[in-house]
C-alpha cells in the first residue's frame, strides 16, 4: 500500500461512506443526526455528496479520529455503548530481526499483525486514508513516522529490517512494472523523487526483506508491488512503524492496529528483535490515570456529582471508578494526548456539550486595561491594514525544520517541549517570518498577490532570566507576487515607519533566507531592530511555493521604546 503526502501540515480532512459509518456505529441515524453526532470526535462535516461524506477533524493531536472507524468509535460511546474499548492481542509466530546497520540511518521499528479481515471497497479506502494521515501529520510528511501495511500472505517470515547498497539489490516498487534498484527507485518513482531528500547522503539504505529474499518496502520511501499492495482479496496483513521515537511509533501503530480490530480483525503481536533487546508490539493494554471531581468542577464551571463526571467519562471512552473524591481511569491506547488533568476535562465537557454551558459573567474585582505593547501593537496593526496588507494569527509552537531548515538557517537553541504529541509542535517560534510563509504556503490556491502581516510573539533563550525565555514581540510582513521585490517591500516599510513617526536608516547586509545584494538590516537609533528583503529561492522552493516573496520582520518593542516625531 502506498505511502503518500499531502504536502505540508494543515488540520486532517477526511472522507467516510455514510453506510459505512453508520455500520460501525452500529446503528443508522440521520445525516441531521450524524452533523451533531461528529463534534463528539472534534468534527465538522463540509461536504456530503450521496454516500460520501467530508469531515474536517478540528485536532492534530488525535489520529485515532483520523479514519471512519475513529470517529464511529467516539459516536457509539455517546448515543449507544459507553465505556473502555478493550482489544485482545494474541501473539504471532512473525520475527523481525533488526539490523545494527539502521542504526544510524533509520534506526526504529514496531509491527504487528492482524488476521481474518474482510476488506471491500469502503474498508480499502479507509486503510489508505488512515495511513496517509498518520505518515503526513503525525508523522511529519514521514520523517517521524513512515507507516507500511503489507499482505501477510505475500511475506515469509523472520523479516529483516537492514540496510543495501543503493545498487545491491532490485524489486518492483508500488504501481510499477520494471524492477529497479534502490538507486532508481529515488531517481525514477514519483514517491522516491517527493521522499529521497529523507535518505539523502546515506552510503545504505534501510529496506524491510523477508526470508525468501523479497523486497516489502524502502522505508520511508514506497512498498513493493508484490507485499506492499493491499486489496480486497487480502486476508492478513503485516503493519510496520519506522523512525527515530517510539513515542511517535507507538500511538501510529496502535491506532492503525486498533482501527483494524474495530473492523473484526485479530491483533497479534510481533516479535522485534534488536542488537541489544527485544520487545512485542503492539502492546494495547489501557493506561492509567486520575482527575479529582474538585477539579473538573472548578476547571468547567460546572456542579457536577462523581457518579455525574465517571458516566461522562465512560461515554468518552474511559473506564472511571470512584474513589472518594477522585476518579481512576483507565484510558485506550491509542490515545497518547492525555497529558494533563485538563486533557480530561475537556472529554468531559465533550460529553456534556459545550452548548449547554450556560455563560456567566466573570465577578473581577479589577478594572482591565491595555498594555503600553498591546496599544502599540494595535497602533501598528491599523497602519499595516490601511496599507492594504492583511492580518493573520498563527500558532506559537512550530517545528525546526520550518524555523531553521526551510529558512536556509543553521539551528540555533530554541524553547523546546518536552513531551510533544506531535513532531509538528515541539518548539516555541524565536521568529515569525517562517509563520508567514507557512499561511501563504498553505494558501496557494488564492489568487495573487498576497499581502500579509502578523504583529505576534516569538520566544528566545535568556539565560539571565528566571524562566530561562523572553517573550518578543515582533512584525512580519510577506508580499507574494510575480512583482515583489526590494523595492516594494522597502516602500511598504517606509510607509509604515513614516506613519508612526519613526526616522530609520537600511544597511546592507547578508542573511541566508534573503538574496544576496537585496537584504538589509533596519536601523533606528543606532541600533538594529529587524531585516528586510527579497526572500531567497531556494527558501521559496522549500516552501513549494511559484512566486517571489520579499518580506520584512522587525522588533514591535525595540521599535515603540524609540522616541517618534
Amino acid at each position: 500500500m502506498a505511502e503518500e503526502s499531502e504536502g505540508d501540515f494543515v488540520m486532517p480532512s477526511i472522507e467516510v461512506s455514510y453506510k459505512d459509518l453508520c455500520s460501525l456505529i452500529g446503528k443508522k441515524i440521520s445525516l441531521e443526526e450524524l452533523r451533531d453526532a461528529v463534534l463528539y470526535a472534534k468534527g465538522e462535516i463540509e461536504r456530503i455528496s450521496k454516500d460520501l461524506i467530508k469531515i474536517d477533524i478540528k485536532d492534530s493531536n488525535r489520529p485515532d479520529l483520523w479514519s471512519a472507524e475513529g470517529i464511529a468509535r467516539e459516536i457509539s460511546g455517546r448515543i449507544k455503548k459507553a465505556g473502555l474499548p478493550r482489544y485482545e492481542v494474541k501473539k504471532s509466530k512473525v520475527l523481525v530481526e533488526v539490523d545494527k546497520r539502521v542504526s544510524k540511518i533509520r534506526p526504529l521499528t514496531v509491527c504487528a499483525v492482524v488476521r481474518r479481515l474482510k476488506i471491500n471497497k469502503a474498508v480499502l479506502s479507509q486503510i489508505i486514508q488512515l495511513q496517509e494521515k498518520v505518515c503526513n501529520t503525525f508523522g511529519r510528511n514521514r520523517r517521524e513516522v513512515a507507516l507500511g501495511v503489507y499482505d501477510l500472505s505475500k511475506i515469509k517470515p523472520p523479516i529483516r529490517y537492514t540496510t543495501v547498497k543503493p545498487d545491491g539489490i532490485k524489486f518492483v516498487p508500488l504501481d510499477f512494472k520494471e524492477r529497479l534498484t534502490p538507486r532508481e527507485v529515488l531517481e525514477k518513482h514519483p514517491k522516491g523523487k517527493e521522499f529521497g531528500h529523507l535518505l539523502k547522503g546515506f552510503p545504505e539504505y534501510p529496506m524491510f526483506i523477508d526470508s525468501a529474499n523479497e523486497v516489502l518496502s524502502i522505508p520511508p520511501i514506497i512498498n513493493s508491488e508484490y507485499s506492499g499492495k493491499v486489496t480486497e482479496k487480502t486476508k492478513e496483513v503485516f503493519i510496520e512503524c519506522s523512525g527515530f521515537n517510539f513515542k511517535f511509533l507507538i500511538p501510529a501503530l496502535n491506532v492503525m492496529a486498533c482501527a483494524l480490530a474495530d473492523r473484526k480483525g485479530r491483533i497479534e503481536s510481533v516479535k522485534v528483535v534488536y542488537p541489544d533487546k527485544v520487545i512485542f508490539t503492539p502492546d494495547l493494554k489501557p493506561k492509567k490515570t486520575f482527575v479529582e471531581i474538585d477539579y473538573v468542577n472548578r476547571i468547567s464551571g460546572l456542579r457536577l456529582s462523581g457518579k455525574e463526571i465517571c458516566d461522562l467519562l465512560e461515554k468518552a471512552r474511559y473506564e472511571a471508578k470512584l474513589k472518594g473524591r477522585r476518579i481512576q481511569l483507565l484510558y485506550p491506547a491509542y490515545r497518547q494526548d492525555i497529558m494533563h488533568a485538563r486533557d480530561i476535562v475537556e472529554d468531559a465537557i465533550i460529553s456534556y456539550g459545550y452548548n449547554k454551558i450556560k455563560p456567566l459573567a466573570p465577578r473581577l474585582p479589577t478594572i482591565g486595561g491595555s498594555s503600553k505593547i498591546e496599544v502599540f501593537s494595535n497602533s501598528v496593526a491599523e497602519v499595516m491594514i490601511g496599507l492594504g496588507l492583511q492580518e493573520i494569527i498563527s500558532y506559537n509552537l512550530t517545528n525546526k525544520e520550518n524555523l531553521f531548515k526551510k529558512m536556509n538557517l543553521r539551528e540555533e537553541d530554541v524553547v523546546e517541549i518536552e513531551n510533544p504529541v506531535s513532531a509538528n509542535w515541539d518548539v516555541l517560534r524565536s521568529w515569525l517570518l517562517p509563520s508567514v510563509i507557512e499561511f501563504l504556503s498553505n494558501n496557494k490556491h488564492v489568487d495573487y498577490p498576497q499581502k500579509v502581516f502578523e504583529i505576534g510573539d516569538a520566544v528566545v533563550v535568556d539565560e539571565t532570566r528566571e524562566t530561562k525565555t523572553r517573550d518578543e514581540r515582533k512584525l512580519a510582513c510577506v508580499i507574494a507576487d510575480n512583482k515583489a521585490s526590494y523595492e516594494s517591500i522597502s516602500s511598504l516599510l517606509d510607509s509604515l515607519l513614516t506613519n508612526l513617526g519613526v526616522k530609520y536608516k537600511l544597511k546592507a547586509v547578508e542573511h541566508p533566507s534573503f538574496i544576496p545584494g537585496r537584504t538589509a538590516e533596519v536601523i533606528v537609533n543606532n541600533r538594529e531592530i529587524g531585516i528586510i528583503g527579497e526572500i531567497h529561492p531556494s527558501v521559496i522552493d522549500n516552501w513549494k511555493l511559484e512566486v517571489p516573496l520579499a518580506g520584512f520582520e522587525i522588533d514591535v518593542e525595540l521599535l515603540s521604546s524609540h522616541p517618534r516625531d
